[in-house]
């Protein structure tokens, strides 16, 4: 299979939109996160707010940096490994850096358009298909923040054996749906054929197609998530006196809005306040916690900004992937 150029323009998710044509309902978005930007800078002053900065340890944010470049690595690997990429893992990284960057950039998760664009553009790999693997991907990414909140909380209210608990049955859990999906699959084909099979067959299609093939993703997933929450808790305790485990409680709280279906582009104001809400009730002033909040989130989308570019400027090497397993259901 040849592949196609690996290439991809912000008109490909805004259809064919310009300047002169963009409905007020695209740019309202923007137009919030300018007015948010401006009542922030009539309540704090950027300059204030971003003070803290030059006290920062420069070993300690070239770390922090570090550990959110592995973290895209990690999730690079885990779609390399999903899909079945062999021999490309610099394209795989480069779309994933892409992805991540139009998900910031882009209102309503509408960034997420840009994963099937991009699989196909660099694979050739059918959307609908790329778009079922992602569904499961994010499950599992939502599955692994609630457990972490969660556990989190109960941490901190010193219920640590339950919290313990919780992320072991969060570990166990997605091997659950996997030993159902033969279930799952003779319920689908009972149904009468239309969209609504179409759909749940392509879902269970984006599967992976052996139990080492899901453990690992599992796995991935939870190894992704520790070494970005561990980035982004060490941030954060840079602005606020605050244990391990309340920032990274604190972290969750933002990271848990951005898997919302409603936010606006980059997150800003919902991530924040999603970081307020697990800050706050902890007993940190609304000053300063709104400062490590936005400071955090700041951090979060310098990096997203920093290697999304460079991996639209350094064009990974192009592979052909396999084609996806059929999901077979038992007699």
């Amino acid at each position: 299979m040849r592949c196609l150029p690996h290439k991809m323009h912000f008109a490909n998710l805004l259809g064919s939109s310009t300047p002169n044509n963009m409905s007020i309902r695209t740019l309202l978005p923007y137009l919030l996160v300018l007015l948010l930007a401006l009542v922030i800078e009539w309540a704090f002053g950027w300059a204030r707010l971003l003070a803290p900065w030059t006290s920062i340890s420069l070993g300690g944010l070239a770390l922090a940096i570090g550990l959110m470049l592995t973290s895209y690595v990690l999730r690079a690997w885990r779609v390399a490994d999903h899909f079945e990429i062999r021999g490309a893992f610099g394209a795989v990284l480069s779309l994933n850096l892409q992805h991540n960057l139009w998900n910031n950039l882009l209102p309503m998760r509408a960034g997420e358009l840009s994963f099937p664009l991009l699989m196909r553009q660099n694979f050739g790999t059918d959307p609908a298909y790329a778009l079922a693997g992602l569904f499961w991907i994010r499950l599992v990414d939502a599955q692994v923040l609630a457990a972490l909140a969660l556990g989190s909380l109960l941490w901190l209210a010193k219920i640590e054996a339950l919290a313990l608990g919780l992320v072991l049955l969060a570990l166990i859990a997605p091997f659950v749906l996997w030993a159902l999906r033969g279930w799952l699959g003779a319920r689908v084909a009972r149904l009468n054929a239309g969209k609504l099979r179409g759909l749940f067959e392509k879902l269970l299609a984006g599967l992976p197609h052996d139990a080492a093939h899901f453990a690992r993703g599992v796995l991935l997933t939870w190894a992704n998530w520790l070494v970005k929450l561990a980035a982004l808790a060490w941030v954060l305790r840079q602005f606020v006196p605050i244990s391990w485990t309340g920032a990274g409680l604190g972290v969750l709280g933002g990271e848990v809005t951005s898997v919302l279906p409603i936010h606006a582009p980059g997150g800003f104001g919902t991530y924040e306040a999603g970081m307020l809400a697990a800050l706050l009730p902890q007993g940190l002033e609304l000053a300063s916690a709104t400062t490590a909040a936005i400071n955090t989130h700041l951090f979060l989308l310098g990096t997203s900004l920093v290697f999304g570019l460079l991996a639209m400027l350094i064009a990974g090497k192009s592979a052909t992937m396999p084609p996806p397993h059929k999901t077979t259901n038992p007699e």
